[in-house]
Parts: structure tokens; sequence; C-alpha cells
């Protein structure tokens, strides 16, 4: 036992085990120490949620973001007719994201002022050529309104503002146009399309293609800014898709939502 005793206090006593041995402890004290500091210095496990910047002013998302210790930058900017000039469009984080203190959110801005394009002569187009016609210069198709004539869909004027307007005039992109069509009493009729589970602007086309018009818009409670309509998607439609005709012209309401699974 005293041999045993003897041998195992020789090996602690040992200059090179010593040595191991408080090199691992000042290790080990270094580990720790650094993990704290670097845990004080980074806010490790501490994060800040991103808020919804979106519809504010450039003025008002800055003020917002300081409130929880995060910078705004504009870095860009598009045009959108139906909303804010100014405003922000998206941000980057998105909004819910989080993020460490001190972090910069980058923003996006409709345009202060909007682009002009030239309106294009759509008399005598097809509804459907008059419609292609009108995005590729950026404009949109706004009502159809039917009224008696030898040809079914010809476009017979073109209104801007409840007033017609001729071609070359300089409006702003984005802007609806309303097309006054023929319909004629022996080929009047269409179908209802299925719109649901298609996103807003998908929708309208899809009415508009039917020879229909859009009659309501309704937005749940999860759609709050231009943004979240562009994204939501249809879970109803009145009146519901059928094999019945309809007349041309008449109006479809679309009930749109960002959160669809609760809606279905």
């Amino acid at each position: 036992m005293e041999e045993s005793a003897e041998k195992k206090n020789g090996f602690f006593s040992n200059w090179i085990v010593k040595n191991l041995i408080g090199a691992f402890l000042f290790f080990a004290v270094l580990l720790t120490v650094t993990t704290i500091a670097l845990n004080q210095l980074t806010h490790h496990g501490m994060s800040i949620e991103v808020p919804d910047l979106t519809s504010m002013s450039v003025e008002e998302a800055s003020r917002e973001a300081s409130k929880r210790h995060l910078r705004t930058e504009v870095i860009d900017s598009i045009y959108v007719r139906r909303m804010e000039k100014g405003a922000v469009y998206s941000q980057n984080p998105k909004a819910g994201t989080r993020v460490k203190k001190g972090r910069r959110v980058m923003l996006t801005i409709n345009a202060l002022h909007a682009k002009k394009v030239s309106v294009p002569n759509l008399v005598g187009l097809s509804m459907r050529q008059a419609k292609a016609e009108l995005n590729s210069r950026g404009l949109a198709l706004g009502k159809l309104i039917y009224v008696n004539d030898i040809a079914t869909n010809n476009v017979l004027r073109q209104i801007y503002r409840n007033r017609e307007i001729r071609p070359g005039v300089q409006i702003e992109t984005g802007s609806e146009i309303d097309l006054q069509v023929g319909l004629n009493s022996e080929d009047n009729m269409t179908y209802v399309p299925n719109v649901k589970g298609m996103k807003y602007l998908r929708a309208v086309d899809a009415v508009h293609d039917n020879s229909l018009n859009v009659g309501k818009i309704v937005f749940d409670k999860t759609v709050k800014n231009y943004s979240d309509s562009l994204a939501a998607t249809v879970y109803k439609q009145t009146p519901a898709a059928s094999k019945s005709p309809l007349l041309m012209g008449s109006d479809v309401t679309v009930y749109l939502s960002l959160d669809i699974k609760e809606n279905y």
C-alpha cells in the first residue's frame, strides 16, 4: 500500500504532469472568460424583432426603427400608382425577422414622380388585343363597357377618368383605361372562370379574359397595404365558377387573403 501511494504521489509530483495540469486549467479559465466577454460584447442570445415599416413615410420608418435601436437606409425606388408617393414599398430584413442591435434595415420606396407613357390607339382592336397593348405600355385595363354593336368585343372607344382619351396623350404608368366594346345580341354570353387560388392580379386578368368585370374586391384583415394585396390569394368568388352562361360585362366579386388556409 505504501509503495502504491508513493508511486501515485510521484506521478503528480512529476514536473511534466504539473505543467500539463496547469496549462489545462489556464486554458479552461481563459476560454470561460473569453466566452463571457464575447457574450457581453455581441449581446449573445439578445435580438430585436424588425418592425413592419411598409406604407410608412421614410421619416416615420426611421423613427420607428430608432425605437428598436435599428437604422434605416433607402436603397431603391419603384413606382406603384395606387400607393402613397414616398412611402416604404418593401424592406430587408422583412418584418418579424430577429436581428442584433444596430442592424441596418434597407428600404425600397414608392417613387415621388411617376413615369409617363403615351396612350396607344385601341379603337378597332379586339378586347384581348387592346388589353395586351395596354400591358405592353405599362397601363392596365379598367372596366369593360358593353354597348350594342355588330361585332362583340370590338373596341369602340377608350376612356380615361370618365372621358374619352386620344391616342398619344401622356399619362402615368399604371393608369387604368376603360374600354367601350361592342356586344352582338347573338354572341353576348360567357362563363365565369374559377379564380380561387389565384393571386390578385392574375384573378383580375382571368375575369377580364372572360369578358367580365371585377365588380368588387374584398380583402380580409390580413391584407394591410398594397404590397400585401399583390401577394393575396382569392379564397372565394361570387358568382362561383359555373357551367351556366352569364351575360358579358357582368360583375364578379372576389375575396382575398394572405392566409387562405384559414379561409378554405
